[in-house]
């Protein structure tokens, strides 16, 4: 994957199309993710979500939590959604790395790393769990979502649509499948299955549930002790 591919090329108005000619499944898709975690916030919460962007669904988090505060690489995406989000005081929009987060430890009540972070901030996964826990409540949650195998063909058909429009490079269909996609302009992106997601915390001490909703997302919820 190129440096800076999001901070740069897919970011803010060139990230907000990638979701705006979504088909009618990975619509659902997304919707589904969404009401999940907002299932899992309880009023006046403090949330985090990590590679926030252009704050998408932010601004569907703060209606029931106390504060949300996004977390993003990309100085362009960032100020995309102070622009969007202006007059909601709750959201709040800091430019961090997600390995590297500028908070107390235990700040956040729940942290959300969704639309597949684990995998597109290609970072060492187990580095970003480990970061995430840190600012995690005990008793809070830190959630991370891929994509289900189930979704394949429906996540491909939307990355196609991505690329047909130059906001990703053309497909390079030798060299995508079984999860993987990559583009002719070096983008790339895997998931994480279960399994993955079981190796991935085993090792740190926390109660962690791995479960499927959909048909199209794969979660991993972490709970410290």
């Amino acid at each position: 994957m190129p440096e800076g591919y999001y901070e740069n090329r897919l970011a803010a108005d060139r990230l907000r199309r990638c979701y705006e000619i979504a088909p009618p499944r990975a619509r659902r898709y997304l919707k589904a993710e969404t009401a999940h975690v907002l299932g899992l916030i309880k009023a006046g919460d403090l949330v985090l979500e990590t590679g926030c962007g252009y704050g998408r669904i932010m601004a569907e988090l703060a209606a029931k939590a106390g504060m949300v505060a996004g977390v993003d690489t990309s100085r362009a995406s960032l100020a995309d959604g102070r622009r969007w989000l202006t007059g909601l005081p709750s959201c709040r929009f800091i430019q961090a790395d997600a390995l590297r987060l500028p908070f107390p430890d235990h700040a956040f009540d729940v942290v959300a790393c969704l639309q597949n972070g684990i995998s597109a901030f290609h970072v060492e996964p187990e580095r970003l769990i480990a970061e995430g826990l840190r600012v995690t409540k005990s008793g809070g949650r830190l959630v991370f979502s891929s994509y289900s195998e189930k979704f394949w063909e429906h996540r491909l058909a939307w990355f196609e649509l991505q690329a047909s429009e130059g906001l990703i490079g053309e497909i390079d269909y030798a060299k995508t499948g079984a999860g993987r996609i990559v583009g002719t302009d070096g983008f790339t992106a895997t998931t994480v299955g279960p399994e993955e997601f079981r190796r991935l915390t085993a090792s740190f001490p926390a109660k962690t549930v791995i479960y499927e909703i959909d048909d199209s997302c794969v979660f991993c919820e972490i709970t410290p002790g």
